[in-house]
């Protein structure tokens, strides 16, 4: 017997995966029930000649369904709102005798039952949440249609044809890419699962191109814009590629729930070949480093145009990305920072600090850390798999750092359900609860084996989480939205809840927590300015009538943002006598020379400061974060602020450095302004300035950003931006 090549499914039947919108197959033009009789001509019948999309910027689709930003010349719609279309005919169309319909396709194996195939019924009335056509006008051979799209039907970009009908068969339009629709996420008609019902959130999270992503240390708030660029030429179709690299069912992408976390997947390049390499390793010799770029766009453009990851990128970079995707397809999205952000690497929803006894941290047993601060983003969105109230803002991270379903990804998790601890909700919402409201606490490991917890710090982690503020460049605080304040009972009661729900494992520990010291220490750090010398004060505060000594030791670290140590560049130990219930400060003089050599991208240092009272053994320990105050870009600009007119942009940066600053790059971008463009200089001499000029035509009105940024071999993180009010063209 032969074999033949025929699969063998086991009695199911076998549909090939539909998961790429770019890959297709056409429509037959003609569909016959049989044989035409002789003398026949399908051309008597009625004729498609034309169809006219009204797909111009200032048309009404554009318009009417807010895609008119778009720099794209094909119809991009919203679903759940109708647009129109006119279809020409070879004759005037007469409803009595003709019957024709509205087709889109998406995919290669279209069919109806998966949304892929969409044949639109012709309808006398259109309603609510369905597909359908109504003609509302008819004008010699011409029909206009107002056509409506299901609130929930695929997001992406649909072949469109015409078929009619006649007594031996269809006849439909031939293939033709000018009549390709995008259709995308509709945060204004209320069926669909991102409606927002606030018109200038949706300004902000949907509509708006340049946001702010806050950085740098909670008492030291930095900001940087960054350009989404969610309407620029070719990111749609980036967008899109990104989904069909993840192979993801185009069935699914109708579902802002799993488009997210597919996102979430996607954005950075750990396990999937997915958009951005991440590398916290200050090497960036293959790529561009993290703090250099300031926008999506290149990054966007660069991983379609090469099907490559693109280097580099951190936790802004992610969060920055994820959200021109977010807003490119129509969910609203906004970027969070949290400052001292807790990475649970255990699972046991808080952050263990494991000490030596002399109060030095064991670097061997302490895996998890607390991040300076962390970007991740939130996406708008009902949540109709989780109980009633869950739904609004989800906290979706691209950030790779744990492991999700067998790959790195996080989200969506409800922020409410974070807020209350319920952290048994899909998906993710240990981890993020983690991050924001997990409590340091600080162990002592004994020589022979035995773990003691010396003190719980309930308020370090999750310290203040903030976004943009709508509609303004300024910060608005959110650290309400996830956690109860500190110290009050539901706050307690919500890391109980989530404790219950989601904790691993218990604390291994063989001793309660110690009582109280009668000493308490606290530090701060002074005003630390790139290339200066600063002073670090520790204070004592002896509450008792007893008279104490103690020990203490001070380390200075230069670190990664995400609160890992590269090298120790400042040890100072110290002994303090305290008079009964006095106060007694010690000031530490961290000089210049001791980290200008060593310094990271973000110019971040961390102090511990460990001391221990001689007469009762107790240990106080304490860690502070701070980044230093470096140089900025300056831009300038000269000539009118007119669309269309010549302008000229002037990018200056002095080093205040006493050693040349070598290999420098100069990134320039205006959203709306101009493209993005790049200079290198090979070297920057001490105290002398490079400058660099360029001519630029913006061709969108309204208030707009320039913004730089300077990298080097030494110094990066440097960056600068200037606010442009560009005017309309006077007629």
């Amino acid at each position: 017997m032969s074999e033949t090549s025929t699969p063998s499914f086991g009695g199911r039947r076998s549909v090939p995966l539909n998961n790429s919108n770019a890959l297709e197959d056409d429509l037959p033009t003609v569909e016959l029930h049989g044989l035409v009789p002789r003398g026949v001509s399908l051309q008597d019948y009625l004729n498609v000649t034309n169809v006219h999309l009204f797909k111009e910027r200032w048309d009404t689709n554009k318009v009417d369904h807010h895609t008119d930003k778009y720099d794209n010349n094909k119809l991009i719609v919203r679903r759940g709102q109708p647009f129109y279309i006119q279809i020409d005919f070879n004759r005037p169309y007469d409803p009595q005798r003709d019957f024709f319909r509205v087709e889109y396709v998406i995919g290669r194996y279209p069919q109806e039952n998966k949304g892929t195939y969409i044949p639109v019924p012709l309808v006398s009335e259109l309603q609510q949440g369905k597909w359908g056509a109504k003609v509302v006008m008819k004008e010699d051979r011409s029909i206009r249609l107002s056509v409506q799209p299901s609130p929930k039907c695929i997001v992406g970009k649909f072949r469109m044809y015409v078929a009619v009908w006649t007594p031996y068969g269809i006849i439909r339009t031939s293939r033709n890419p000018e009549t390709d629709t995008y259709i995308l996420f509709n945060p204004w008609c209320e069926d669909d699962a991102v409606y927002l019902d606030d018109e200038k959130e949706r300004e902000e999270y949907v509509l708006n191109d340049i946001g702010v992503i806050f950085h740098g240390d909670f008492k030291a708030i930095k900001n940087r814009s960054w350009s989404y660029g969610q309407f620029e030429d070719g990111i749609l179709d980036a967008c899109l590629y990104v989904m069909d690299r993840a192979k993801m069912d185009l069935s699914g992408r109708g579902n802002p729930i799993k488009v997210s976390r597919v996102g979430s997947t996607m954005i950075n390049s750990k396990d999937d070949e997915g958009v951005v390499v991440g590398s916290w390793d200050n090497i960036y010799a293959y790529g561009v480093p993290p703090s250099a770029w300031t926008g999506s766009v290149d990054i966007l453009l660069e991983y379609q145009s090469t099907q490559n990851p693109v280097p580099y990128g951190q936790c802004w970079v992610f969060a920055g990305v994820f959200n021109t995707f977010l807003r490119c397809l129509g969910i609203p999205a906004r970027v969070i920072t949290n400052y001292f952000s807790a990475h649970d690497n255990d699972a046991n929803l808080q952050t263990d600090i494991f000490l030596e006894e002399d109060g030095n941290v064991n670097t061997k047993l302490t895996k998890d850390s607390v991040w300076n601060y962390h970007c991740w983003n939130e996406a708008w969105m009902t949540r109709p798999d989780l109980p009633v109230g869950f739904g609004g803002w989800q906290a979706v991270d691209s950030t790779p750092q744990e492991n999700s379903d067998g790959m790195y990804r996080c989200g969506p998790a409800s922020v409410q359900a974070i807020k209350h601890g319920h952290v048994c909700f899909q998906f993710d919402a240990p981890f993020v609860f983690a991050e924001v409201n997990s409590d340091l606490v600080y162990i002592t490991v004994k020589k022979d084996g035995t773990h003691v917890v010396e003190t719980v710090d309930s308020t370090h982690t999750g310290k203040l989480i903030v976004t943009k503020q709508v509609g303004g460049d300024g910060i608005q605080d959110i650290t309400d939205t996830y956690k109860f304040q500190e110290g009050q009972e539901e706050e307690r009661l919500a890391l109980e809840t989530a404790l219950m729900y989601g904790a691993k494992k218990p604390l291994n520990t063989d001793n309660a927590l110690k009582p109280r010291s009668d000493v308490d220490m606290d530090f701060t750090v002074g005003n630390a300015v790139l290339g200066k010398d600063f002073k670090i004060t520790i204070t004592f505060q002896n509450n008792s009538s007893n008279r104490y000594t103690v020990s203490a030791y001070l380390s200075g670290n230069i670190t990664f943002y995400t609160g890992v140590s590269k090298t120790e560049f400042k040890k100072e130990t110290f002994d303090v006598t305290l008079e009964p219930l006095s106060f007694k400060e010690e000031e530490v003089l961290v000089r210049a020379g001791e980290y200008m050599g060593q310094l990271l991208d973000q110019a971040s240092m961390h102090f511990f400061v460990t001391a221990r009272v001689n007469q009762t053994k107790d240990v106080l320990a304490k860690q502070k974060s701070t980044t230093l105050t470096i140089p900025k870009v300056i831009i300038k600009t000269r000539g009118a602020k007119v669309i269309g007119l010549d302008m000229v942009v002037t990018v200056e940066f002095t080093n205040p450095l006493k050693e040349t600053l070598k290999n420098v790059w100069i990134y320039l971008d205006g959203p709306g302004l101009m493209r993005p463009m790049k200079k290198m200089f090979r070297e920057i001499q001490p105290n002398s300035t490079v400058q660099w000029e360029e001519v630029f035509r913006p061709w969108v009105s309204g208030p707009r950003k320039l913004m730089a940024s300077m990298t080097s071999d030494t110094l990066r993180h440097v960056y600068g931006e200037l606010d442009v009010e560009i005017q309309k063209r006077s007629v």
